[in-house]
């Protein structure tokens, strides 16, 4: 018999899948509209706040992602041991607050702070949502809903930057922050009513360092685990980058600023529809087959980019078409890597997806800073680096798996009790 969810008082049936993959996809574009709604405004809180040096301007960005690492340990034992539900709540909450706080600030250090906080508070969606999906499904499953969920949280950077230029039509740029609290308030009622808490009893974890540490540990030593999440973070690297530098490479670069909203849809556009795609071909062929030939595609696409720019022969159309195919290729890879690198983790998923979370965030907030820092007018630095990340990432693949390039998965449900498919939650 499937595991048995429970579901809240007073709601008369269960979130099907379609509700259930609207809900997670919907607490998890909390973070897109952070970023991406941001982003057109920059130029004005750089007016606004008296900052002196263009590129400081994205530190707006980075500190939100600085914070979303800070708190990915502490949010995955909290809801391995209290549970899913209350500890989203207590998340979503604060995110809202420091919202407020940033829509309110006066000097560019306290919105510094006040990103970072978002981001904190943030966190909680990341690690919940992959660990609520691992709670209850399985390999290509697994792969299948985390797909339509980064569908719809994909759709988000083609709407953010224009409801970021619209607001900025009628009113000033702390006005996108104080939207943002509003959506967290939705979002809060929405998953409080209609959230089912998805922890497995017996995975309910104590709180003791001991314990906690362990499955760190486990996560970091498992082979498997160890290695897509190095390769994860570095792909996700390329995705800070383009967050980072778009907005120069666009305003300064082609010199279009009035194309922003244009560009960051016709590039977030295609990617989810490579995530819908991922949902219908991953269970055919296998998360190996299509995550790895993704990660071939996303460096082939990358390094030809990096090429043309450092031939001259870069253009704002040839920017938006080899962006929108290594983004493409970005949607297949991330979601079969970051499946396979929850594949072993079901007794520890909240912990695991905290130091997965971690590890990923904070790496790629580095390395994308430090792409992002190195604009100098053109995209070359941008490709070249996003390149390099690219083909740093297939290379970790194939140390981490020479043996199963390619290859169908090898289901292993020893460990974890029979997992829903998505016809159980309807």
């Amino acid at each position: 018999m499937p595991f048995e969810i429970a579901h809240p008082p007073g709601t008369t049936r269960r979130p099907g899948t379609r509700e259930m993959t609207a809900l997670l996809a919907g607490l998890m574009a909390l973070n897109a509209l952070a970023i991406d709604a941001m982003i057109p405004a920059l130029p004005d809180i750089g007016r606004s706040l008296h900052v002196a040096a263009d590129n400081d301007r994205q530190l707006v960005v980075i500190a939100y992602f600085i914070g979303f690492a800070s708190t990915q340990l502490l949010w995955g034992p909290l809801a391995d041991r209290f549970g899913r539900k209350p500890i989203l709540a207590a998340g979503v909450i604060l995110y809202g607050l420091f919202a407020s706080l940033c829509a309110f600030a006066g000097s560019f250090p306290l919105l510094i702070a006040g990103r970072v906080a978002m981001g904190a508070s943030a966190a909680v969606t990341r690690v919940l949502v992959v660990a609520m999906v691992r709670d209850l499904f399985e390999a290509e499953a697994m792969a299948r809903v985390m797909s339509l969920v980064f569908m719809v949280f994909m759709l988000v950077p083609v709407l953010a930057p224009n409801i970021g230029q619209a607001i900025l039509l009628v009113a000033s740029w702390r006005a996108i922050f104080m939207v943002l609290a509003g959506y967290a308030i939705m979002m809060l009622i929405w998953s409080w009513v209609r959230l089912p808490e998805t922890l497995h009893p017996e995975f309910r974890r104590s709180l003791n360092w001991r314990e906690v540490g362990g499955a760190a540990w486990q996560t970091l030593r498992e082979p498997q685990s160890r290695g897509y999440t190095l390769a994860l973070t570095v792909t996700f690297a390329c995705l800070v980058a383009y967050i980072s530098s778009v907005q120069q490479i666009v305003f300064d670069y082609f010199r279009t600023p009035h194309l922003i909203g244009l560009v960051f849809a016709a590039i977030a556009a295609p990617m989810a529809l490579a995530s819908w795609t991922n949902s219908r071909v991953v269970g055919r062929f296998g998360l190996r087959r299509v995550g790895h030939t993704a990660a071939v595609a996303f460096a082939m696409v990358v390094l030809t980019h990096a090429a043309i720019a450092l031939s001259g022969h870069e253009s704002l159309p040839v920017f938006i078409v080899l962006q929108s195919l290594a983004m493409c290729c970005f949607a297949f890879t991330s979601s079969n890597l970051g499946t396979l690198a929850m594949e072993h983790m079901a007794p520890i998923a909240g912990t695991a997806s905290s130091v997965q979370g971690v590890v990923g965030t904070i790496g790629a907030a580095v390395v994308g800073f430090l792409i992002g820092r190195s604009f100098d007018g053109t995209a070359t630095p941008y490709l070249v680096g996003t390149a390099i990340c690219a083909s740093l990432a297939l290379m970790l693949i194939v140390l981490t798996e020479p043996r199963k390039l390619f290859a169908p998965i090898q289901v292993d449900t020893s460990a974890d009790p029979t997992p829903l498919m998505p016809d159980d939650l309807c």
